[in-house]
């Protein structure tokens, strides 16, 4: 088992030829050839902040866990407190490495009292699927791994309720509250899974379907009208313009919750989990680094991964994890770690083409209206 998952092949997600005959631009991400752009990322990334966008996720990987030990096999495994969720809800969360390193984030949704849905990153797929092997215990838990049968949809924007509404039969997705979930008919589909989670600070509904109804189910949301297909260029740029963390890349299994400014995904005092005594130990010693927001002040200053991070003199600091231009502010925006002495409003600098530039640090999101913030604050 273990040798066969860490020998798989590049894949390519089920809907590919469909994707190509929209003229989408196909990369090859976390070994799956999924569509980066179709004709413009700007397009694709204004249409999703004020109208609605569709992505296909299918590169995502998807686990079941079930069983009477199941809920104690994952509180074991994950940082956030499975006693708090109930059937229909979801969580996000972290596998973590004895060191308190992240092996992969990833959404845990509980379908039902005996039953989870893990949704991992395409790249921790196979490292995933033997570390929670690895953890098994002897009786108890049963896991699968649906993630080539299942097919990952996710219709995003101001409007994706409008156009959802029409085509769900039984499945209220009006009043889903975030993070929540629910199986029924879509698009004459049965056995959708609707999920109200995302990755793009807009209301999304993620949308979990057999492989061989997928095409099915991206035709019939595109028949609603006026959607727009984006790619994973565009879903980059909005995540980022929310913070929202890329794993492998903003944080990795040498970067603990805390230090990633993930700290309310981790629950110390839920109980033991793997990972627990080290960020029980590095909250007592206090940081030493974090994650930060930086923005240019200028959109010709575009900030990259891998960057230096510099001190006014050109001291070093830390170093850029994402970055990238903002479609909606028209700056440089980008998240990097710098000593953890660094507050809000203080400048850091890059060398740009032998010049030194200044960066602001700010607290995420670098965008503050979207359709999901304005759902947040109508509740509170």
């Amino acid at each position: 088992m273990r040798l066969a998952y860490l020998c798989r092949v590049q894949k390519a997600t089920p809907l590919l030829e469909l994707h190509r005959s929209l003229g989408a631009q196909i990369t090859v991400f976390g070994g799956w050839e999924m569509p980066l752009r179709y004709q413009s990322e700007l397009k694709e990334h204004q249409a999703v902040r004020e109208r609605v966008g569709l992505f296909d996720l299918s590169h995502m990987g998807e686990f079941l866990v079930r069983g009477p030990g199941a809920a104690a096999y994952l509180q074991r495994l994950l940082t956030n407190d499975l006693a708090r969720l109930t059937p229909g809800r979801a969580q996000y969360t972290f596998l973590l490495n004895p060191q308190g390193g992240v092996l992969d984030d990833l959404i845990v949704y509980q379908l039902e009292p005996e039953l989870f849905l893990l949704v991992v990153n395409a790249a921790h797929i196979e490292k995933d699927w033997v570390w929670l092997q690895d953890h098994l215990p002897s009786a108890g838990v049963e896991l699968q791994d649906i993630s080539e049968e299942t097919v990952l949809l996710a219709l995003s924007g101001p409007d994706s309720t409008t156009i959802l509404s029409p085509l769900a039969e039984n499945v209220g997705v009006s009043t889903l509250p975030y993070y929540s979930c629910d199986k029924g008919v879509v698009a004459g589909i049965s056995n959708v899974l609707v999920a109200t989670t995302g990755y793009t600070g807009e209301w999304t509904y993620e949308l979990f379907v057999r492989r061989e109804a997928g095409t099915r189910l991206w035709e019939a949301i595109m028949n609603q009208g006026a959607v727009q297909p984006a790619g994973l260029s565009a879903r980059n740029t909005l995540r980022l313009e929310m913070g929202y963390l890329l794993c492998g890349q903003d944080m990795d299994e040498e970067t603990t919750p805390l230090e990633a400014g993930a700290g309310w995904a981790v629950k110390l005092d839920k109980g033991d989990f793997i990972g627990r005594e080290a960020l029980l130990r590095q909250k007592a010693q206090g940081l030493t680094r974090k994650l930060v927001g930086l923005v240019s002040e200028s959109p010709r200053v575009i900030p990259r991964e891998g960057m230096a991070l510099l001190s006014e003199g050109g001291q070093p600091l830390g170093r850029i994890t994402s970055g990238t231009l903002s479609p909606t502010l028209q700056r440089g925006i980008a998240l990097g770690y710098v000593p953890a002495t660094v507050s809000v409003g203080e400048k850091v600098w890059i060398d740009l083409r032998g010049q030194r530039v200044p960066l602001t640090v700010t607290r995420p999101p670098f965008v503050s209206d979207t359709s999901l913030l304005r759902r947040q604050k109508a509740r509170l």
